[in-house]
């Protein structure tokens, strides 16, 4: 097979807990795009967080806010803000049950608050820069949601549409922390759009994930590979396993293919 594209998730899956990634991560990503492999960063994150480790590994095509916006080389190809009146909804729920939201639009990340504990520990850990308090000028550009101190049992109040899923994040330090997925939204319906774009064919493509976001994207591709520390019930949504993030599993996966030395 000659593979034409790669995917990959971040966090857990090129970056270590640390925030750090190893030689080998680096080198494996080097060594394909060498060989003419167009490399996709599939994230949930918003873009404007990863120019930085973007341009550490000379990347530059992307997929953010888990599938609702997509750059190719520097156009943008694929953009589906969420619906204003579910966003006034989300914070209605949240308001009304002690729930915190960050929502992601292409420029920033806005909090319903940012001075409690659990805020102060997700902006740690994901290391966000470009920050503000929610307000209503913007309710109708939200790419992508964050839900943090819910329940699991909770998880139904935000599922009220057809179509809308929540999946656990899955990072270390971070509990009861939920993304929103949108059926018809999500990393793999962005995949698939790339590769049309692209005109690719699924089996030469790969991707890598770690997490239950990534559950579409490792569907859509010839190879998912699911990293050694995914969540538990990601691997049966993979073809593929590697090692874990510390344990360089893209350079592992890739080698498994034939496609780094």
């Amino acid at each position: 097979m000659t593979y034409q594209i790669l995917f990959l998730d971040i966090d857990g899956t090129i970056l270590k807990p640390d925030h750090t990634y190893t030689d080998l991560t680096k080198e494996a990503i080097s060594q394909v795009k060498e060989q003419g492999i167009e490399v996709f960063l599939s994230t949930g994150r918003p873009l404007h967080e990863i120019g930085e480790l973007a341009e550490e590994l000379g990347i530059e095509s992307f997929i953010g806010y888990n599938g609702a916006y997509a750059v190719y080389q520097n156009e943008i190809i694929l953009d589906e803000p969420m619906k204003e009146e579910t966003i006034n909804e989300f914070l209605t729920i949240a308001n009304e049950n002690d729930h915190e939201l960050v929502l992601y639009t292409s420029e920033k990340n806005y909090f319903t608050t940012m001075e409690k504990p659990l805020v102060k520990t997700f902006l740690h850990t994901f290391q966000v820069m470009n920050n503000a308090t929610i307000n209503t000028d913007v309710t109708n550009q939200i790419l992508g949601v964050t839900i943090m101190n819910l329940g699991s049992s909770q998880t139904s109040l935000y599922e009220f549409e057809d179509g809308i899923h929540l999946s656990p994040v899955t990072v270390a330090g971070i509990e009861n922390t939920y993304d929103v997925i949108r059926k018809t939204v999500n990393k793999g319906e962005a995949v698939n759009h790339v590769l049309q774009r692209l005109d690719i064919p699924k089996e030469a493509a790969i991707a890598f994930g770690d997490g239950m976001n990534d559950k579409e994207m490792l569907q859509t591709v010839g190879e998912g590979f699911a990293m050694g520390n995914a969540h538990p019930e990601l691997f049966k949504y993979a073809n593929q396993r590697t090692t874990t993030v510390t344990e360089s599993g893209i350079y592992y996966g890739l080698k498994k293919l034939g496609l780094v030395k």
